[in-house]
Parts: C-alpha cells; structure tokens; sequence
C-alpha cells in the first residue's frame, strides 16, 4: 500500500508523493500504517511460532498415545 523511498518520497496506491509537502494529519496516518504494517508482522511471526509449537505438540501426543491394531 505504502512504500517510502529514500528521496523522501513515499508510493501510496502507485502513486509517488513529496513526503514533505503532506500535511501534518497526513503524516500522521503514514505513521500510523508503519506501526500498524509493523504490529501484522510481528504477529505473523508468533503465529508461524505458535502453529510450529501446536505441530511438535500434536507429534509428542501421537507418539504417547496407545497404539491400536487396524
């Protein structure tokens, strides 16, 4: 959605703006689309850490469990 470059420009929605020329508010909710981008990938992390403990969880319980004849 929004991609900054180092001129101090930022890309919204394909279209390139002066960073410096945005106003306050406008700065503003860029910031908050940082954090926010930041926050959903942190939370993708503990997500991928939480399904690979579920696995390892899931695997220890079917190696206690009784093994039963088909």
């Amino acid at each position: 959605m929004a991609e900054a470059t180092p001129t101090g420009n930022i890309t919204i929605d394909g279209r390139e703006y002066d960073v410096s020329a945005l106003s306050e508010n406008a700065k503003s909710q860029i910031a908050n689309l940082r954090v926010t981008d930041q926050e959903i990938q942190r939370l993708k992390q503990q997500l991928a850490i939480a399904q690979t403990a579920r696995a390892a969880y899931a695997r220890a319980l079917e190696a206690e469990l009784p093994k039963v004849p088909q």
